[in-house]
């Protein structure tokens, strides 16, 4: 299977394509998040790089899908799936949920062969850092669930005001956050492939010292940028993001 022919796949979401771009981006979205998500993000980029969106199982026009509840069952399906389009330098752009499942989808692509090109971790602490949670959002009932949602402020507004809609997306939100909070690092090599870490001034999710520690991870090097706002900074600042990601990109390509 080619890029070309991978277009039709239920996974990968291209909302501008840009077929002679030098470099990809693959975007992996939060627990409870959507490929949609990453739209106006996708938009920010010029034509030198070709920005897929991941579209995980139980959402949207997946819906009817089965959920995946973990985050190594997500790399894992991925990796035959991202792999046809590594097909020049591909880099990987995680938020929250999502910088796991690409941390994890990194290691994958390694060992097949396919570095990426460089990892944006964004609002999620290191792998290797756990935090003891003695009420895991995932066993809660609807409305506890509902309730973290509504603090985070990383869901659309409309979906709480939709019942019908709400009630379906629910599952697929929870199944993600049984992902995010299952999940236990298995010590491995480092990443070849630089690591940036980019995340929120007052995310209470994140500790500076957990964000930094990201760079044992990667023997490629490590850099972290701090942006005003909490866990969702990025809903409001995607299009300086994305000339932030997009310049990093564009050094690593220079001869």
């Amino acid at each position: 299977m080619t890029a070309k022919t991978a277009g039709s796949s239920a996974w990968i979401r291209r909302y501008r394509p840009a077929d002679e771009a030098r470099a990809r981006l693959l975007c992996l979205p939060h627990a409870g998040g959507s490929a949609s998500f990453y739209l106006p993000f996708a938009r920010a980029f010029g034509p030198d790089i070709d920005v897929l969106t991941v579209q995980y199982p139980g959402r949207q026009d997946r819906w009817h899908e089965p959920c995946v509840d973990s985050v190594t069952g997500l790399a894992d399906a991925l990796l035959d799936e991202v792999l046809p389009w590594a097909d020049r330098p591909l880099a990987l752009f995680g938020h929250s949920m999502g910088a796991m499942v690409g941390y994890e989808l990194a290691v994958r692509l390694e060992r097949a062969g396919s570095p990426p090109l460089a990892v944006f971790a964004s609002g999620r602490r290191a792998p290797s850092r756990v935090r003891a949670n003695p009420s895991p959002v995932h066993l809660r009932d609807d409305r506890g669930l509902i309730d973290e949602l509504r603090a985070l402020s990383g869901t659309d507004a409309r979906v709480f005001e939709d019942e019908e809609l709400l009630r379906r997306a629910l599952p697929a939100i929870r199944s993600d956050y049984k992902a995010a909070e299952t999940y236990r690092y298995v010590p491995r090599p480092r990443l070849s492939a630089p690591v940036h870490v980019i995340v929120g001034a007052d995310d209470g999710r994140v500790t500076p010292d957990e964000a930094r520690a990201w760079a044992d991870h990667t023997d490629g090097g490590f850099d972290m940028e701090t942006r005003e706002g909490g866990h969702f900074y990025l809903t409001e600042q995607m299009s300086s993001v994305a000339d932030s990601v997009s310049s990093r990109i564009l050094a690593k390509l220079l001869p």
